[in-house]
Protein backbone atom coordinates (compact mmCIF):
# COMPACT_ATOMS: atom_id res chain seq x y z
CA UNK A 1 0.00 0.00 0.00
CA UNK A 2 1.20 3.53 -0.54
CA UNK A 3 2.06 5.31 2.25
CA UNK A 4 0.64 9.06 2.55
CA UNK A 5 2.01 12.00 4.75
CA UNK A 6 -0.52 14.36 6.41
CA UNK A 7 -0.04 17.53 8.24
CA UNK A 8 -1.60 19.99 10.50
CA UNK A 9 -0.64 23.75 10.32
CA UNK A 10 0.16 25.27 13.55
CA UNK A 11 -2.68 27.32 13.71
CA UNK A 12 -5.26 24.11 14.62
CA UNK A 13 -5.47 24.12 18.07
CA UNK A 14 -6.03 19.93 18.75
CA UNK A 15 -6.42 18.53 22.68
CA UNK A 16 -3.98 16.53 23.84
CA UNK A 17 -4.47 13.06 22.46
CA UNK A 18 -5.05 9.96 24.53
CA UNK A 19 -2.89 6.94 24.49
CA UNK A 20 -4.94 4.38 22.58
CA UNK A 21 -5.67 1.22 25.05
CA UNK A 22 -3.92 -2.09 24.35
CA UNK A 23 -6.66 -4.32 24.12
CA UNK A 24 -8.71 -2.26 22.00
CA UNK A 25 -8.86 -4.17 18.72
CA UNK A 26 -9.79 -1.33 16.26
CA UNK A 27 -7.20 1.07 14.73
CA UNK A 28 -7.50 4.74 14.80
CA UNK A 29 -8.21 5.62 11.40
CA UNK A 30 -7.76 9.42 9.78
CA UNK A 31 -9.60 11.26 6.87
CA UNK A 32 -6.88 12.74 4.02
CA UNK A 33 -8.09 16.39 5.27
CA UNK A 34 -6.13 19.35 4.66
CA UNK A 35 -7.02 22.03 6.77
CA UNK A 36 -7.01 25.68 5.93
CA UNK A 37 -5.42 28.22 8.31
CA UNK A 38 -8.00 30.79 7.22
CA UNK A 39 -11.01 28.15 8.94
CA UNK A 40 -12.73 29.77 11.83
CA UNK A 41 -11.83 27.98 15.34
CA UNK A 42 -15.02 26.15 16.67
CA UNK A 43 -16.28 26.83 19.93
CA UNK A 44 -14.41 23.63 21.24
CA UNK A 45 -11.55 24.16 20.00
CA UNK A 46 -11.38 27.74 22.03
CA UNK A 47 -12.18 25.87 24.89
CA UNK A 48 -9.67 23.55 24.64
CA UNK A 49 -6.88 26.39 23.48
CA UNK A 50 -7.40 27.75 27.11
CA UNK A 51 -6.62 24.50 28.40
CA UNK A 52 -3.74 23.36 26.67
CA UNK A 53 -0.71 24.82 25.32
CA UNK A 54 -0.05 25.32 21.57
CA UNK A 55 1.40 22.13 19.74
CA UNK A 56 2.81 21.17 16.47
CA UNK A 57 2.07 17.44 16.05
CA UNK A 58 3.36 15.60 13.44
CA UNK A 59 1.35 12.75 12.25
CA UNK A 60 3.00 9.52 10.47
CA UNK A 61 0.84 7.08 8.27
CA UNK A 62 3.27 4.95 6.81
CA UNK A 63 2.22 2.23 8.80
CA UNK A 64 -0.68 1.40 10.88
CA UNK A 65 0.40 2.53 13.95
CA UNK A 66 0.96 5.86 14.44
CA UNK A 67 3.52 7.70 17.00
CA UNK A 68 3.12 11.34 18.66
CA UNK A 69 5.92 13.46 19.18
CA UNK A 70 4.67 16.77 20.66
CA UNK A 71 7.45 19.36 21.02
CA UNK A 72 7.33 21.28 24.47
CA UNK A 73 9.55 24.60 25.34
CA UNK A 74 9.75 23.69 28.92
CA UNK A 75 13.68 22.15 28.80
CA UNK A 76 13.98 18.53 30.64
CA UNK A 77 15.63 18.73 33.83
CA UNK A 78 19.11 17.03 33.55
CA UNK A 79 19.49 14.28 35.48
CA UNK A 80 23.47 14.93 36.33
CA UNK A 81 22.81 18.49 37.39
CA UNK A 82 19.41 17.33 40.34
CA UNK A 83 22.18 14.94 41.59
CA UNK A 84 25.14 17.46 41.90
CA UNK A 85 22.47 19.60 43.40
CA UNK A 86 21.45 16.47 45.68
CA UNK A 87 25.27 16.08 46.76
CA UNK A 88 25.88 19.61 47.44
CA UNK A 89 22.80 19.63 49.53
CA UNK A 90 23.67 16.63 51.24
CA UNK A 91 27.15 17.67 52.09
CA UNK A 92 26.07 21.24 52.87
CA UNK A 93 24.26 19.63 55.54
CA UNK A 94 26.94 17.11 56.43
CA UNK A 95 29.50 20.17 57.17
CA UNK A 96 26.74 21.86 59.27
CA UNK A 97 25.92 18.77 61.51
CA UNK A 98 29.37 18.47 61.70
CA UNK A 99 30.57 21.50 62.98
CA UNK A 100 27.29 21.92 65.61
CA UNK A 101 28.94 18.18 66.80
CA UNK A 102 32.38 20.09 66.66
CA UNK A 103 31.35 23.32 68.30
CA UNK A 104 29.61 20.85 71.01
CA UNK A 105 32.93 19.35 71.80
CA UNK A 106 34.92 22.22 72.12
CA UNK A 107 32.19 23.95 74.38
CA UNK A 108 32.53 20.83 76.68
CA UNK A 109 36.19 20.70 76.54
CA UNK A 110 36.02 24.29 77.85
CA UNK A 111 33.84 23.50 80.27
CA UNK A 112 35.91 20.64 81.65
CA UNK A 113 39.09 22.61 81.85
CA UNK A 114 37.03 25.06 83.65
CA UNK A 115 36.31 23.18 86.19
CA UNK A 116 40.08 21.41 86.24
CA UNK A 117 40.95 24.84 87.16
CA UNK A 118 38.85 25.54 89.37
CA UNK A 119 39.32 22.18 91.43
CA UNK A 120 42.88 22.66 91.12
CA UNK A 121 42.87 26.04 92.20
CA UNK A 122 40.57 25.15 95.21
CA UNK A 123 43.07 22.40 96.38
CA UNK A 124 46.02 24.58 95.90
CA UNK A 125 44.68 27.78 98.09
CA UNK A 126 43.50 25.24 101.18
CA UNK A 127 46.84 23.73 100.97
CA UNK A 128 48.90 26.65 100.97
CA UNK A 129 46.88 28.79 103.19
CA UNK A 130 46.61 25.69 105.80
CA UNK A 131 50.41 25.56 105.72
CA UNK A 132 50.75 29.64 106.03
CA UNK A 133 48.18 29.68 109.12
CA UNK A 134 50.00 26.50 110.59
CA UNK A 135 53.36 28.71 111.33
CA UNK A 136 51.82 32.26 111.22
CA UNK A 137 48.07 31.89 113.37
CA UNK A 138 47.02 35.43 112.17
CA UNK A 139 43.98 34.62 110.48
CA UNK A 140 42.97 38.66 110.41
CA UNK A 141 46.48 39.40 108.86
CA UNK A 142 46.57 36.73 106.00
CA UNK A 143 42.76 37.58 105.05
CA UNK A 144 44.01 41.08 104.53
CA UNK A 145 46.59 40.03 102.65
CA UNK A 146 44.70 37.90 100.34
CA UNK A 147 42.93 40.85 99.73
CA UNK A 148 45.57 43.08 98.84
CA UNK A 149 47.12 40.88 96.70
CA UNK A 150 43.45 40.45 94.79
CA UNK A 151 43.21 43.86 94.85
CA UNK A 152 46.95 44.64 92.61
CA UNK A 153 45.56 41.89 90.11
CA UNK A 154 42.32 43.97 89.79
CA UNK A 155 43.79 46.89 89.47
CA UNK A 156 46.56 45.60 87.26
CA UNK A 157 43.57 44.48 84.64
CA UNK A 158 42.02 47.33 84.98
CA UNK A 159 45.01 50.01 84.47
CA UNK A 160 46.70 47.41 81.45
CA UNK A 161 42.95 46.97 79.54
CA UNK A 162 42.70 43.53 80.10
CA UNK A 163 39.28 43.94 81.49
CA UNK A 164 36.95 47.11 80.87
CA UNK A 165 37.58 49.72 84.71
CA UNK A 166 33.91 50.03 85.43
CA UNK A 167 32.24 53.95 85.78
CA UNK A 168 30.62 53.40 89.27
CA UNK A 169 27.88 55.67 90.74
CA UNK A 170 27.96 56.62 94.48
CA UNK A 171 24.27 54.93 94.95
CA UNK A 172 26.01 51.82 93.50
CA UNK A 173 28.91 51.42 95.76
CA UNK A 174 26.60 51.64 98.58
CA UNK A 175 24.58 49.11 97.25
CA UNK A 176 27.34 47.09 97.09
CA UNK A 177 28.60 47.80 100.73
CA UNK A 178 26.88 45.10 102.30
CA UNK A 179 27.77 42.44 100.24
CA UNK A 180 31.78 43.21 100.66
CA UNK A 181 30.92 43.43 104.20
CA UNK A 182 29.70 40.00 104.65
CA UNK A 183 31.64 38.75 101.90
CA UNK A 184 34.68 39.98 103.86
CA UNK A 185 33.29 38.20 107.23
CA UNK A 186 32.87 34.95 105.24
CA UNK A 187 36.37 34.39 104.05
CA UNK A 188 37.69 35.66 107.76
CA UNK A 189 35.87 33.18 109.35
CA UNK A 190 37.16 30.24 107.31
CA UNK A 191 40.77 31.18 107.49
CA UNK A 192 39.87 31.30 111.21
CA UNK A 193 38.20 27.16 110.63
CA UNK A 194 41.36 26.27 108.84
CA UNK A 195 43.42 27.79 111.54
CA UNK A 196 41.98 25.83 114.13
CA UNK A 197 40.89 22.28 112.75
CA UNK A 198 41.66 20.23 109.84
CA UNK A 199 41.03 21.06 106.21
CA UNK A 200 38.84 18.33 105.76
CA UNK A 201 36.85 18.96 108.81
CA UNK A 202 36.09 22.88 107.70
CA UNK A 203 34.74 21.65 104.22
CA UNK A 204 32.34 18.77 105.91
CA UNK A 205 30.89 21.89 108.22
CA UNK A 206 30.82 24.05 105.19
CA UNK A 207 28.40 21.47 103.49
CA UNK A 208 25.88 22.67 105.76
CA UNK A 209 25.95 25.83 103.61
CA UNK A 210 22.33 24.51 101.57
CA UNK A 211 20.64 24.71 105.15
CA UNK A 212 21.32 28.23 106.06
CA UNK A 213 20.28 29.36 102.75
CA UNK A 214 16.57 27.70 103.30
CA UNK A 215 16.48 29.20 106.38
CA UNK A 216 17.63 32.74 105.11
CA UNK A 217 15.92 32.69 102.09
CA UNK A 218 12.43 32.03 104.15
CA UNK A 219 12.86 34.44 106.64
CA UNK A 220 14.23 36.93 104.33
CA UNK A 221 13.00 36.36 101.05
CA UNK A 222 9.57 34.73 101.80
CA UNK A 223 10.89 31.46 99.61
CA UNK A 224 8.83 28.58 101.64
CA UNK A 225 10.71 25.15 100.33
CA UNK A 226 9.75 22.13 98.57
CA UNK A 227 9.45 18.97 100.79
CA UNK A 228 11.75 17.67 98.87
CA UNK A 229 14.53 20.46 99.80
CA UNK A 230 13.56 20.10 103.49
CA UNK A 231 14.15 16.02 103.04
CA UNK A 232 17.73 16.85 101.30
CA UNK A 233 18.70 18.56 104.85
CA UNK A 234 18.16 15.98 106.67
CA UNK A 235 21.21 13.95 105.35
CA UNK A 236 23.51 17.24 105.59
CA UNK A 237 22.51 18.34 109.35
CA UNK A 238 22.76 14.25 109.88
CA UNK A 239 26.31 13.77 108.01
CA UNK A 240 28.11 17.04 109.38
CA UNK A 241 26.82 16.05 113.23
CA UNK A 242 28.25 12.51 112.78
CA UNK A 243 31.47 13.38 111.37
CA UNK A 244 31.88 16.44 113.93
CA UNK A 245 31.53 14.02 117.41
CA UNK A 246 34.21 11.59 115.25
CA UNK A 247 36.54 14.13 114.62
CA UNK A 248 40.02 13.98 116.06
CA UNK A 249 40.74 18.07 115.70
CA UNK A 250 37.19 18.85 116.65
CA UNK A 251 37.48 22.28 118.60
CA UNK A 252 34.86 24.78 119.30
CA UNK A 253 36.58 28.00 117.87
CA UNK A 254 37.04 26.14 114.55
CA UNK A 255 33.17 24.77 114.54
CA UNK A 256 31.83 27.95 115.36
CA UNK A 257 33.96 29.54 112.56
CA UNK A 258 33.09 27.08 109.96
CA UNK A 259 29.33 27.76 110.98
CA UNK A 260 29.91 31.43 111.30
CA UNK A 261 31.27 31.46 107.55
CA UNK A 262 28.41 29.00 106.31
CA UNK A 263 26.06 32.11 107.82
CA UNK A 264 27.97 34.96 106.24
CA UNK A 265 28.52 33.49 102.61
CA UNK A 266 24.92 32.66 102.64
CA UNK A 267 23.81 35.92 103.69
CA UNK A 268 25.62 37.37 101.22
CA UNK A 269 23.98 35.49 98.80
CA UNK A 270 20.17 36.13 100.00
CA UNK A 271 21.40 40.15 100.50
CA UNK A 272 22.26 39.64 96.50
CA UNK A 273 18.51 39.18 95.96
CA UNK A 274 17.67 41.69 98.31
CA UNK A 275 19.32 44.90 97.45
CA UNK A 276 19.05 43.64 93.59
CA UNK A 277 21.74 45.27 92.70
CA UNK A 278 20.87 46.40 89.00
CA UNK A 279 23.32 44.75 86.58
CA UNK A 280 24.52 47.60 84.06
CA UNK A 281 26.71 47.55 80.85
CA UNK A 282 29.73 48.19 83.33
CA UNK A 283 28.67 45.61 85.87
CA UNK A 284 29.25 42.27 84.80
CA UNK A 285 29.97 39.36 87.52
CA UNK A 286 33.61 39.94 87.37
CA UNK A 287 33.31 43.65 87.78
CA UNK A 288 31.07 43.09 90.91
CA UNK A 289 33.53 40.59 92.26
CA UNK A 290 36.62 43.04 91.36
CA UNK A 291 34.89 45.94 93.29
CA UNK A 292 33.86 43.36 96.10
CA UNK A 293 37.63 42.70 96.88
CA UNK A 294 38.94 46.43 96.75
CA UNK A 295 36.40 47.39 99.55
CA UNK A 296 36.99 44.26 101.03
CA UNK A 297 40.56 45.01 101.08
CA UNK A 298 40.10 49.04 102.43
CA UNK A 299 37.41 47.15 105.11
CA UNK A 300 40.03 44.79 106.73
CA UNK A 301 43.35 46.53 106.65
CA UNK A 302 42.69 48.67 109.49
CA UNK A 303 40.96 45.75 111.60
CA UNK A 304 43.56 44.05 111.02
CA UNK A 305 46.07 46.10 112.21
CA UNK A 306 43.95 46.66 114.98
CA UNK A 307 43.41 43.82 116.01
CA UNK A 308 46.79 41.62 115.50
CA UNK A 309 49.24 44.56 114.76
CA UNK A 310 51.66 44.57 111.92
CA UNK A 311 53.03 40.92 111.92
CA UNK A 312 53.68 40.11 108.70
CA UNK A 313 57.01 42.55 107.85
CA UNK A 314 60.54 40.20 107.64
CA UNK A 315 62.05 41.35 110.96
CA UNK A 316 58.95 40.36 113.21
CA UNK A 317 58.50 36.60 111.00
CA UNK A 318 62.32 36.37 111.49
CA UNK A 319 62.35 37.13 115.21
CA UNK A 320 59.46 34.19 115.39
CA UNK A 321 62.09 31.35 113.79
CA UNK A 322 59.86 31.55 110.46
CA UNK A 323 61.19 30.81 106.82
CA UNK A 324 60.74 34.34 105.43
CA UNK A 325 60.90 33.46 101.91
CA UNK A 326 58.74 30.32 102.32
CA UNK A 327 55.82 32.00 104.44
CA UNK A 328 55.58 34.60 101.77
CA UNK A 329 56.05 32.83 98.77
CA UNK A 330 53.07 30.43 100.09
CA UNK A 331 51.11 33.63 101.24
CA UNK A 332 51.23 34.68 96.95
CA UNK A 333 50.24 31.98 96.14
CA UNK A 334 47.50 30.80 97.98
CA UNK A 335 46.10 34.31 97.63
CA UNK A 336 45.92 34.21 93.75
CA UNK A 337 44.65 30.79 94.01
CA UNK A 338 42.07 32.34 96.19
CA UNK A 339 41.62 35.66 93.62
CA UNK A 340 41.40 32.60 90.76
CA UNK A 341 38.74 30.13 92.03
CA UNK A 342 36.14 32.83 92.29
CA UNK A 343 35.84 33.27 89.16
CA UNK A 344 33.07 31.04 88.86
CA UNK A 345 31.16 29.59 85.86
CA UNK A 346 27.53 29.92 85.52
CA UNK A 347 25.42 29.43 88.55
CA UNK A 348 23.23 26.35 87.60
CA UNK A 349 26.88 24.44 86.87
CA UNK A 350 28.47 25.93 90.31
CA UNK A 351 25.70 24.61 92.21
CA UNK A 352 26.48 20.70 91.18
CA UNK A 353 30.48 21.83 90.94
CA UNK A 354 30.24 23.33 94.39
CA UNK A 355 29.62 19.31 95.81
CA UNK A 356 32.23 17.66 93.67
CA UNK A 357 34.58 20.42 94.60
CA UNK A 358 34.13 20.15 98.65
CA UNK A 359 35.00 16.03 97.62
CA UNK A 360 37.99 16.81 95.54
CA UNK A 361 39.11 18.98 98.53
CA UNK A 362 38.32 16.76 101.43
CA UNK A 363 40.18 13.86 99.64
CA UNK A 364 43.17 15.95 99.00
CA UNK A 365 43.91 16.97 102.41
CA UNK A 366 43.47 14.28 104.01
CA UNK A 367 45.74 12.78 101.80
CA UNK A 368 48.46 15.42 101.67
CA UNK A 369 48.36 16.24 105.60
CA UNK A 370 48.01 12.58 106.28
CA UNK A 371 45.18 13.29 108.29
CA UNK A 372 43.70 10.19 110.31
CA UNK A 373 39.93 9.62 109.59
CA UNK A 374 37.98 7.37 111.02
CA UNK A 375 35.41 4.77 109.17
CA UNK A 376 32.89 6.78 111.06
CA UNK A 377 33.72 9.69 110.43
CA UNK A 378 34.06 9.39 106.76
CA UNK A 379 30.56 7.88 106.54
CA UNK A 380 29.51 11.03 108.01
CA UNK A 381 31.21 13.30 105.82
CA UNK A 382 30.38 11.09 102.61
CA UNK A 383 26.32 11.30 103.83
CA UNK A 384 26.98 15.28 104.22
CA UNK A 385 27.61 15.68 100.86
CA UNK A 386 25.36 13.27 99.62
CA UNK A 387 22.81 15.85 100.83
CA UNK A 388 24.13 18.38 99.29
CA UNK A 389 24.48 17.07 96.06
CA UNK A 390 20.42 15.75 96.54
CA UNK A 391 19.71 18.95 97.18
CA UNK A 392 20.89 21.04 94.12
CA UNK A 393 19.07 18.63 92.50
CA UNK A 394 15.52 18.46 94.08
CA UNK A 395 15.98 22.86 94.07
CA UNK A 396 14.97 22.88 90.74
CA UNK A 397 11.85 21.01 91.17
CA UNK A 398 9.30 23.85 91.46
CA UNK A 399 6.14 23.57 93.93
CA UNK A 400 2.86 22.93 92.66
CA UNK A 401 0.62 26.16 92.68
CA UNK A 402 -2.42 25.28 94.68
CA UNK A 403 -5.72 25.20 92.50
CA UNK A 404 -8.37 27.76 93.26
Amino acid sequence: MQSAAFTLTPSLRLPKPRRPSVSSAVKPRFDPIRVSASSKPSNFNDAVSASFPRRSWSLSSSSSDFKLRPWTSVPLVDSDEGTKRFEVRATAETAGESSESGSSIFKTLELGALFGLWYLFNIWFNIYNKQVLKVFPYPVTVTGIQFAVGTVVVLLMWGLNLYKKPKVSSAQLAAILPLAIVHTLGNLFTNMSLGKVAVSFTHTIKASEPFFSVILSAMFLGEIPTPWVVASLIPIVGGVGLASITEASFNWAGFWSAMASNLTNQSRNVLSKKVMVKKEANMDNITLFSIITVMSFFLLTPVAIFMEGVKFTPTVMQSAGLNVKQVYIRSLIAALCFHAYQQRVSPVTHSVGNCVKRVVVIVSSVLFFKTPVSAVNSFGTGLALAGVFLYSRVKRIKAKPKSA
